[in-house]
């Protein structure tokens, strides 16, 4: 069995839409008390965590059917059809006895989440006796993951790139608009860059490279060919994406990959100045999470001056945990009466113990 991304065990099958439960630890617990249940909701499906007070994350579950989206945005029956029998064998599982605090992180919550906020809270409680409902932006839990309920900025790069900071008031976002208008410096956006340098290269523009081109033709085929594969594809902005490491690969030996990647690193840190909350009296923290990192040295290196010229007195900081770190890290301080971060209107809404709606006032500035 390998570690899972938050410590607990996993069996290693393939997501089905059954929990993959923590073996030791769950099949001995029992009266573990009220629990939780932390959720991430995203392109690959459901990743699920229930814990208890006191004793942390005691199972996990996964989903491999991504929550539909529709005329209503999210759909939240789909994301409880599939929720609601694993966080119950979870539960049982660990020894949770009641699941009395949820937080659900999902992606698309901001722009494609009234039905979510409308439905869930009140679903959960019928079906889960969820009292505490803490629904968040993707972005929201990524932030928290990563630095967790402090003030400061989190960049999360994969496909896309979104910015979000908060000073503990209100939370500002920067980016994320998709890759046909944003998501400047993300994976679409260098393999976009990437691809474009190939097709100069191919027709004798300034600016090409010759060493990108040949990486795009053994990738994609010919490059006349590339618009026809391309422009069709509902999956268009991973297709892009999926070029970005080779764009990392020629940075060492091309200088038009290599610049490519300064300007990536360049939109990045402009991205978390302009969500980093005014320093006060000490210095604000900053942390990049997400898959493009994986990229390396080729980006990371730029990427630290960059943010040392736009943020020069910023402090970095590793990101602590991925969006369901977060979730759990939510859901725990909820549970315990020590969640202090603003509520937000489409980027974190939190219901009341007596289950009435969204608490405060949309404070979300972009």
């Amino acid at each position: 069995m390998r570690p899972s991304d938050n410590g607990l065990p996993t069996s290693g099958r393939p997501s089905s839409g059954q929990p993959a439960r923590q073996g030791t630890a769950a099949a001995g617990a029992r009266d573990a008390g009220p629990g939780f249940v932390a959720v991430d909701s995203g392109g690959s499906g459901l990743r699920v965590v229930v814990g208890a007070v006191g004793r942390g994350p005691l199972a996990r579950g996964t989903s491999g059917k991504p929550v539909r989206t529709g005329s209503r945005g999210i759909d939240p029956g789909h994301l409880m059809e599939q929720l609601v029998p694993m966080a119950r064998e979870l539960a049982a599982g660990a020894g949770v006895g009641r699941l009395d605090t949820a937080a659900v992180g999902a992606a698309g919550l901001a722009s494609l989440g009234d039905a979510l906020r409308a439905e869930l809270p009140g679903a959960l409680a019928r079906e889960l006796g969820v009292r505490r409902v803490a629904l968040a932006a993707d972005a929201v839990t990524a932030y928290v993951g990563a630095l967790g309920p402090r003030p400061g900025a989190v960049v999360a790069a994969g496909t896309g790139l979104i910015a979000v900071g908060t000073d503990l008031a209100g939370w500002r976002r920067a980016d994320g608009w998709g890759h046909l208008l944003g998501d400047c410096g993300g994976g679409a956006w260098i393999g976009r860059a990437g691809l474009e340098a190939a097709l100069r290269a191919h027709d004798g523009r300034d600016g090409g490279s010759g060493l990108l081109l040949e990486c795009a033709e053994r990738m994609f085929g010919p490059a006349a060919s590339l618009p026809g594969r391309l422009y069709p594809r509902t999956d268009r902005a991973a297709v892009l994406a999926s070029f970005a490491p080779r764009v990392a690969e020629c940075a060492g030996s091309d200088a038009v990959a290599a610049g490519i990647l300064r300007s990536a690193a360049r939109h990045m840190a402009d991205s978390a100045a302009a969500v980093c909350p005014e320093p006060g009296s000490g210095e604000p923290l900053v942390a990049f999470t997400g898959g493009l990192l994986d990229l390396g040295d080729p980006l990371l290196v730029p990427l630290g001056e960059e943010l040392a010229k736009r943020l020069p007195r910023a402090r970095r900081l590793a990101a602590e945990g991925d969006p369901l770190h977060g979730a759990v890290r939510i859901a725990t301080d909820l549970a315990t009466d020590s969640f202090t971060l603003p509520d937000d209107e489409k980027m974190l809404c939190v219901t009341s113990p007596a289950g009435e709606g969204c608490t405060g006032a949309p404070d979300v500035r972009t």
